[in-house]
């Protein structure tokens, strides 16, 4: 006889307080001055716009949001900046975004037959997998919101709920247009593994239709160029269409990558917090995942071979459900809910990056009261060109632009109002020759003038 169902309260409590956590974390991170330009600069200011009825046009990139992953779900955020416009709505919607993938784990795991306490246990190992509270803290992007409902998909699937089905897999495409490939995946694993028909044939046509409108079509509309990213993995070809072609009758091109020490460190880094449950007779949740690893395996970026940024969040939603499989067939290591939540704690203590918070974020707050002082002072909306790691903080405007010695200045400076420049904590490599020599060049222009000064943060405005 199965166990009855926990109480809702006792659910929604568990997932309150993740989301109070994950929501405070990245608000104090942001107060800090460690959030940048990319990405949460970037999607707060789009936003904005959107909610102020102008296109949502970023500056940052240069062309439209729709240029921009094709993330049409973004959208719909547009709605909480009408009631205030802030940063914090994306924070809040991304830690609410995580958080909520417990709920439908914890259903997954009953509807699989398990016991109540390994329900709870599952519930516990999404939320203490280290990249939850890891891509909580970097930034804010769009994917996290498509995590929970990857999960409520396979659900409404196998509860046979056509239309939520549906629904969830048109939101997941709309939330980035590589999604396209996992939603594909998920479609060929439930056509053939688990006998869904209807389900995996409207995954697998769906996923590779808005791949191929997104990328041939959307993406170069708005931003006059190809799918972002494509840079990446320009050993393969100079297009979306060239890389899959060479991935198909080049294989020897992408072999050494696949077969490499890298691929062995990300694997690991992949698996050990779940390692307890993972079993080889239960893996074929995984054939999902194959995309969003091997996009990972193959870029040039070593960010995307990590727990930290949110490349690996595709594959996470499977990794579970494999975990899920192999406790429903008594193949785990561990069974018992202390033990997987122990190794699940251990595993996040190991993993996670709450430490940064005295640590690496520590480092600039010696002029923190006078990065806030000048940023006070910046009363309108007009441009502002300013650091890397101040932009989210003054994205409430059609222009603001970054500088560094990576990014240098605009050759002219007549679009912007002000001009704010934090010499001690520059951005790009660190170079704080760079911006004191540009902070001597706004002193000696005519059109700007010195307006606050403390601590190393220099406010120029231009002149009326």
């Amino acid at each position: 006889m199965k166990e009855k169902l926990l109480k809702p309260g006792a659910v929604a409590l568990t997932i309150g307080t993740s989301i109070l956590i994950l929501f405070a974390c990245s608000s104090l991170r942001h107060a800090m001055f460690q959030s940048g330009a990319f990405d949460l600069g970037i999607y707060d200011q789009v936003v904005y716009l959107i909610s102020q009825g102008q296109p949502p046009i970023s500056s940052i990139l240069g062309f439209h949001h729709m240029g921009n992953h094709a993330a049409w779900a973004v959208y719909p955020l547009a709605l909480f900046y009408k009631i205030f416009p802030n940063v914090h709505w994306l924070l809040i919607v991304q830690a609410v975004a995580l958080s909520l993938g417990a709920l439908p784990m914890w259903h997954l795991a009953h509807q699989a037959g398990l016991k109540q306490s390994q329900c709870v246990a599952m519930a516990a190992a999404y939320l203490l997998y280290p990249l939850i509270f890891n891509v909580n803290l970097f930034e804010f992007h769009p994917e996290v919101m498509a995590v929970p409902v990857f999960l409520a998909a396979v659900w409404c699937a196998r509860e046979s709920k056509i239309g939520w089905f549906c629904l969830s897999i048109i939101f997941i495409l709309g939330c980035k247009a590589v999604l396209s490939l996992t939603v594909a995946a998920m479609g060929f694993w439930l056509l053939v593994f688990e006998k869904r028909r209807f389900y995996g044939a409207f995954a697998l046509c769906a996923g590779i239709a808005w791949f191929l409108i997104a990328t041939q079509v959307v993406i170069p509309f708005f931003s006059s160029s190809e799918a972002a990213a494509v840079e990446r993995y320009s050993y393969l070809g100079n297009s979306v269409l060239d890389i899959a072609r060479n991935l198909v009758f080049k294989p020897e091109l992408v072999l050494g990558r696949i077969f490499s020490i890298n691929t062995i460190n990300y694997l690991i880094l992949l698996i050990l917090p779940l390692i307890w449950g993972l079993s080889p007779q239960h893996l074929t949740p995984l054939v999902s995942s194959i995309p969003a690893f091997m996009l990972n395996i193959l870029s040039d970026k070593p960010h995307q071979r990590d727990l930290i940024h949110q490349y690996s969040l595709p594959i996470l939603p499977f990794l579970l459900l494999a975990v899920i499989s192999s406790l429903a067939a008594n193949r785990s290591w561990l069974k018992n809910r202390k033990a997987i939540i122990l190794w699940s704690l251990v595993a996040f203590l190991a993993l996670a990056k709450y430490g940064y918070f005295w640590s690496k974020y520590q480092i600039s707050l010696d002029n923190w009261q006078a990065t806030r002082e000048a940023i006070a002072q910046i009363q309108t909306s007009d441009g502002v060109l300013t650091t890397h790691r101040i932009v989210p903080h003054l994205t409430h405007r059609r222009l603001i632009q970054f500088v560094d010695d990576f990014n240098p200045p605009p050759a002219g400076l007549s679009a912007f109002e002000y001009v704010l420049l934090n010499v001690r904590y520059p951005g790009g490599s660190g170079n704080r020759e760079f911006a004191a020599n540009f902070v001597n060049q706004l002193r000696n222009a005519p059109q700007f003038q010195l307006t606050y000064r403390r601590d190393d943060v220099y406010l120029f405005r231009k002149k009326s």
